[in-house]
């Protein structure tokens, strides 16, 4: 167990939430200083040089601390007051920079707000005899204490009023929030519902003058405040975790505004985690503003010689993006070498299928007769050259009601009520449903369609990982061939049941037989090609339990040599051996992938038995292969940033975004209420009391 006055304590439980007896004994006990488990190899001039902690670094410094937990340097007082504008490095993420320690010690202890907190330490509980037996003085610290208390209250009410607004991406401001208005917006609404409830907030609301909590500057202040608080949160458990993946894209919002969405990808604990970071505006969308936007935030994230931590980087497959010699992969990782590179498994989907349906001209005419279906009516899915989920729709709904729809046509061409062009297309689509040659492609690509959907689905899931996604992909493969190995009995049996068509010439055997394979063929080549788990994705292979029979019979030299040389992190010697040892143990054979693999591990309690193993698993599961989160956090920018709310700020936006994205994590946040509260306490000076004496 901790002791009280350890970081971890300190940090489960503020200085500024505990008792005043607390409090004195924690300042009697003075800073925990306990041996750290730092190195730090760095070469100057040739030279290498290895530092690791010592005791002596505590000396001089009464107000150093140490972690064993995190093994960093924090700033005792630094710690217990953070008065504003105190160094997060000394209070939050801690110092581990042997290299320039002395350096960063004589910096920080010069600083305005070190010795503002040193002061109020040392004058910390320091009372007259006069103050202490003076009962008018006790009177008023319970009456100030009384009145924080109310004030919290009716903030933390506030709080969540707007933590619901943003978790169901409703607008907070109305079109009047006059008093006499029958239109105050969603907030102003829901506060008052609240205070029917509740009478301290009612009461504050008829009575309050110097802070009424409902302000668009306090929502605003509110809102900065809780998007700090969820970023500390996050950073907190990546700092925990062992390695991180980003994933990034950019689009237009509804104010033309280019915003570049950054998403993070990491193991907290046994948990998947997928988070949204920030909604970033771009001035331009070239390789370098993107790359320094993303360098920017990866600093405050992935400080010092956390930059290892940063094992991929997943982008959408844009040439700006994806370029080898400039693009924003290459400069992120010239900073992070680790950062391999991910083009996003979705979007090479989409690539293959649109490879495969526009350069067979006859395929092609299919795609646009079909899109001039669904353009005749409104409400028919429409043929995407994006989201191919919607062509498998549109080919469904045609497939599945065909008949319906040339009954519909006719009846159309029947009635008199429907204009000569309206008439005119449903005869043209009569004849389209009627065609034999529409009909065998409409056939064929219903066969296709839903092992393309069956894959689509699969790589937006969040908790894939590369070995689960290899799996999938021979799957797909091997769907795609039972299909291509059919074509002839479906040819066949096509133009046994067809009638000849009337003026359209038909399309021989033979051809439809070719077009078919050729279809059939080019997404299969393709997949081939562009799934192709090549350079560091080979990593998954390793792991592939269908291959653990192969496998022991041919270790994967070439595969493990590649890994090692992706991931220097890894110690050779000892993975193969224990690499050697699941493929010849039956319990290992049953995982489906890298996550039910290391989910064996956390249950069996065999981290310590795999270690490497367990290392590479981490990396396999926090590589991602689709940006399909970032394709989520669009979908949420559009509707939270709408044509009625164009003019909203970057920081409100990020605020609103964050709120509905990760309101799981806000939720499952006991004291995030609090620190929201101390936060906005912190901000100013402020007329109403929000902090206890």
């Amino acid at each position: 167990m901790a002791n009280e006055n350890s970081i971890v304590a300190i940090h489960r439980t503020p200085f500024n939430r505990r008792s005043d007896v607390d409090k004195k004994k924690l300042k009697e006990m003075g800073p925990d200083r306990p041996d750290l488990k730092l190195e730090q190899i760095s070469t100057d001039r040739g030279r290498t040089y290895k530092r690791s902690f010592s005791s002596s670094l505590y000396a001089n410094r009464s107000w150093l601390a140490g972690c064993a937990v995190s093994n960093a340097f924090f700033c005792f007082p630094c710690l217990l007051f953070q008065c504003t504008g105190t160094e997060i490095l000394w209070t939050t993420t801690g110092m581990r920079d042997l290299k320039h320690f002395t350096q960063k010690c004589k910096k920080h202890e010069s600083s305005r707000c070190h010795l503002t907190n040193s002061m109020k330490l040392s004058l910390f509980g320091r009372l007259s005899i006069a103050e202490q037996l003076d009962e008018g003085y006790r009177i008023g610290i319970r009456k100030h204490n009384e009145e924080v208390r109310k004030n919290r209250h009716i903030l933390s009410r506030i709080i969540d009023c707007i933590k619901f607004c943003g978790a169901f991406e409703l607008a907070l401001r109305g079109h009047d929030e006059s008093e006499s208005s029958d239109n105050p917006g969603i907030f102003r609404g829901l506060v008052d519902v609240v205070a029917s409830l509740d009478g301290a907030l009612k009461d504050h609301l008829d009575s309050a003058t110097v802070f009424k909590g409902t302000s668009k500057t306090v929502q605003n202040e509110l809102l900065d405040c809780m998007l700090a608080v969820v970023r500390e949160k996050i950073i907190s458990e990546i700092q925990s975790s062992d390695f991180l993946s980003i994933q990034a894209d950019e689009t237009t919002d509804i104010s033309t505004q280019t915003q570049l969405v950054l998403v993070l990808r990491y193991l907290n604990g046994a948990n998947l985690e997928e988070r949204f970071f920030e909604f970033i505006p771009l001035q331009s969308a070239t390789a370098a503003t993107i790359a320094m936007a993303l360098k920017e935030r990866l600093a405050a994230i992935l400080p010092g010689e956390q930059k290892v931590k940063l094992i991929c980087q997943a982008y959408d497959g844009a040439s700006v993006m994806r370029g080898t010699s400039s693009g924003v992969q290459k400069r992120i990782q010239d900073d992070y070498p680790t950062a391999h590179y991910i083009h996003c498994y979705a979007h090479q989907l989409n690539l293959i299928m649109q490879q495969a349906t526009s350069h067979i001209v006859k395929v092609k005419n299919f795609f646009s007769d079909l899109g001039g279906l669904a353009a005749f009516f409104s409400r028919l899915p429409t043929a995407s050259n994006v989201r191919w989920n919607f062509h498998s729709r549109a080919v469904n709904t045609v497939f599945e009601h065909r008949d319906d729809l040339i009954d519909c046509f006719e009846r159309i061409r029947a009635s008199d009520g429907f204009d000569d062009k309206t008439s005119h297309e449903a005869g043209g689509h009569i004849r389209l449903l009627e065609d034999p040659d529409f009909n065998f492609f409409l056939k064929l690509f219903h066969r296709i369609m839903p092992h393309v959907d069956i894959l689509y689905a699969k790589l937006q899931n969040r908790n894939i990982d590369s070995v689960y996604i290899n799996r999938c992909i021979q799957q797909f493969q091997e769907d795609i061939q039972k299909i291509r190995d059919s074509v002839h009995a479906m040819v066949v049996e096509h133009r046994s049941g067809s009638e000849q068509p009337r003026k359209r010439r038909a399309i021989d055997q033979d051809e439809l037989k070719r077009i078919a394979t050729e279809v059939c063929d080019t997404i299969l080549g393709h997949t081939k090609e562009r799934f192709a788990f090549k350079d560091h994705l080979i990593s998954a292979t390793l792991l592939d339990s269908p291959q653990f029979d192969h496998y022991l019979d041919a270790f994967p030299e070439v595969a493990l040599a590649t890994t090692l040389k992706a991931y220097p992190v890894l110690d050779g010697s000892r993975l193969k051996t224990e690499l050697t040892l699941i493929y010849g143990s039956e319990e290992f054979r049953t995982c489906r992938g890298a996550v039910d693999l290391y989910q064996l591990f956390k249950d069996n309690n065999l981290s310590e038995v795999f270690s490497e193993t367990e290392t590479l698993l981490k990396i396999i599961i926090t590589t991602p292969m689709a940006t399909a989160e970032a394709e989520r956090c669009f979908s949420t920018l559009k509707r939270v940033k709408t044509f009625l709310r164009n003019t909203m700020t970057q920081d409100r936006l990020n605020a609103l975004a964050m709120l509905s994205m990760e309101k799981r994590l806000v939720t499952d946040m006991i004291d995030f209420n609090q620190k929201v509260i101390e936060r906005f306490a912190g901000l100013k000076e402020r007329r109403a009391k929000f902090l206890y004496k």
